[in-house]
C-alpha cells in the first residue's frame, strides 16, 4: 500500500509539492536480525534467502548533514552476500561501534540492519546543514560515508579513519523504500538512465574507476594490458570498459562460453574462458601449472605479460596474480570474495620488482568523475536482471551463487523497471541496444 509521498514522487511532483506532504511513519526494507547471526553456524550452504527479511520498520530520523531519499531502485553488492551471511564477522559488530559514538550515530544501532550498498530515488528532505540538494533531486548515492571533520578524509576521503561503506558498515542501506544518506554521498542521476540502471553502478563503477584509473590506483596509461578477472560480473564489466576507453587492452577473464560471448559484444577481443584452462579442475589456477597455462593464454591472446592485473576475487586467483603480473607489473586489489587468507610465492613479488596495492571504494571526486562518464554514455550500466523488493533474496542468492552477470537490481518504490530517463535523446544517441546488453 502505497503513501500520498510515494505516489508524488512516483509520479514526478516537484520538490515543492513533495515537501508539503506528510513523511510516512514506517517503510519496507530488506533486514537482516541481531538474534539470527548465529543460523549459519555449522551450515555449508549459507543461503541468504534464510536470513534476509522483507518488514515494516520505522522510518530513520534525518540528521542536519543527511538527505531522506525516496528510493526508486537498489542493487545486490557482494557486501549483501556477506552481510546475510554474517561473515567474515556479523555487521551488527560494526553498527554497535556506531552506536558507542553517540550523537546521531546512535540510530544505527538497532536489532535489525537495512541492507543495501547502491540506490538510485528522489530527495524528498534535506537536513538543515544541506546546501546543495534540495527535494525534487534526482540522485544516485556514492558508497563511501565519511566524516567530514577527520583531516585525513580532506587529503582522500577512503583515508579517514572513520570512514565506512554505507549499507555495509551503517544501517538504512538502500534496500528499502527510504534511506538517509549524507548530501556527501550524493551525485546527479545520469538522465540517459532508467532507475534500475542507474543504481546499478556506483559502488562498482567507482570502485574500478579507483583502482585503474584513479592517481590512488594502478595509474593505467595507454597501451597497458589488464588482465581482469570475473571480467562478466559486477567489478569487471566496468573495468573493461574503463581500460578499453583509457586506451589499454583489457584481457577479461570468464567461467563458461557464454559469458566469454557477452565479453566480446562490450568489446573486450581479448577473452580467455578459465574452464578451458581448468578443465574441469576447480584448484588448477591455484597451483604454478594452472598459472603457467593462463599465462601462456594471455600472450597467445596479446603478445605480452600484464602491466596491470585487476583483483578482487581473492584467495582463488591472488596466488596467480602475483605471478602473472610482467616484471615491474601492479596487482590491485579491492577484496577477496573467495577469502581473505591470501598465500603467495613472494619471489615473483620481490625478484621482480611488482606491487601490490590496496584499493577500497573511491572518494567523491573518483565518483563525481565516474558518474559523468556514465552521463555521457561512455561507461554503460552492467545491469543484467530487476527483481522486486520483496524477492531481493532470491537477487542476492542468484549474487551468492554467481548465476548472474554484471549488477542484480532490486525495484524500491518504483512501480516496474524502464522508468526514470528524463534525456531520451541521449539514450538514443548511445543505441538502447547498448543499455541491454547484460540482459540480452
Amino acid at each position: 500500500m502505497t503513501t500520498p509521498l510515494a505516489d508524488a514522487v512516483i509520479a514526478g511532483r516537484s520538490g515543492e509539492e513533495l515537501l508539503d506532504l506528510p513523511l510516512p511513519s514506517h517503510m519496507k526494507a530488506v533486514t537482516i536480525h541481531k538474534d539470527q547471526t548465529g543460523m549459519f553456524d555449522g551450515v555449508t550452504d549459507k543461503d541468504v534467502r534464510k536470513s534476509m527479511h522483507v518488514e515494516e520498520v520505522p522510518l530513520p530520523e534525518l540528521a542536519p548533514d543527511e538527505v531522506l531519499v525516496a528510493v526508486m531502485a537498489g542493487a545486490i553488492n557482494f557486501n549483501t552476500v556477506w552481510s546475510a551471511t554474517f561473515e567474515p564477522v556479523p555487521t551488527f559488530r560494526f553498527l554497535e561501534h556506531m552506536g558507542r559514538r553517540g550523537g546521531w550515530d546512535a540510530r544505527h544501532d538497532l536489532p535489525y540492519h537495512i541492507l543495501g550498498s547502491d540506490a538510485s530515488g528522489v530527495v524528498v528532505r534535506t537536513g538543515s546543514a544541506v546546501r546543495r540538494w534540495n527535494a525534487g533531486d534526482h540522485v544516485v548515492i556514492g558508497t563511501a560515508y565519511v566524516d567530514e571533520q577527520d583531516p585525513a578524509t580532506h587529503r582522500d576521503g577512503m583515508l579517514g579513519e572513520d570512514q565506512r561503506a554505507w549499507g555495509f558498515e551503517t544501517n538504512f542501506g538502500g534496500l528499502a523504500e527510504y534511506t538517509v544518506v549524507r548530501a556527501s554521498q550524493l551525485l546527479p542521476k545520469p538522465a540517459l538512465l532508467t532507475w534500475e540502471e542507474a543504481a546499478s553502478n556506483p559502488l562498482c563503477a567507482g570502485t574500478a574507476y579507483r583502482m585503474l584509473v584513479s592517481d590512488r590506483g594502478a595509474r593505467m596509461k595507454q597501451g597497458d594490458v589488464v588482465l581482469i578477472w570475473g571480467a562478466t560480473g559486477g567489478l569487471g564489466a566496468y573495468a573493461v570498459q574503463l581500460v578499453r576507453n583509457g586506451g589499454g587492452i583489457p584481457v577479461g577473464v570468464v567461467s563458461s562460453p557464454e559469458k566469454a560471448e557477452v565479453l566480446r559484444k562490450l568489446g573486450c577481443e581479448a577473452v580467455i574462458d578459465r574452464s578451458a584452462i581448468e578443465q574441469g579442475d576447480r584448484t588448477m589456477l591455484q597451483r604454478p601449472e594452472g598459472w603457467k597455462k593462463l599465462g601462456k593464454a594471455i600472450r597467445d591472446a596479446v603478445g605480452e605479460d600484464p602491466h596491470i592485473v585487476f583483483e578482487h576475487v581473492g584467495k582463488a586467483t591472488f596466488a596467480a596474480s602475483v605471478f602473472l603480473a610482467r616484471r615491474g607489473g601492479t596487482v590491485v586489489t579491492c577484496g577477496s570474495s573467495t577469502g581473505y587468507d591470501h598465500q603467495y610465492d613472494n619471489r615473483y613479488l620481490w625478484m621482480k620488482l611488482k606491487n601490490i596495492i590496496g584499493s577500497h571504494g573511491a572518494n567523491l571526486d573518483e565518483q563525481w568523475e565516474t558518474n559523468r562518464l556514465i552521463g555521457m554514455g561512455k561507461v554503460l550500466p552492467a545491469l543484467s536482471a530487476t527483481y522486486s523488493l520483496d524477492d531481493a533474496g532470491e537477487a542476492t542468492r542468484s549474487v551468492q551463487v554467481n548465476e548472474h552477470l554484471g549488477k542484480v537490481g532490486v525495484l524500491g518504490l518504483a512501480p516496474r523497471p524502464g522508468l526514470g530517463v528524463t534525456d531520451a535523446q541521449a539514450r538514443a544517441r548511445v543505441g538502447e541496444e547498448r543499455f541491454q546488453l547484460f540482459r540480452s
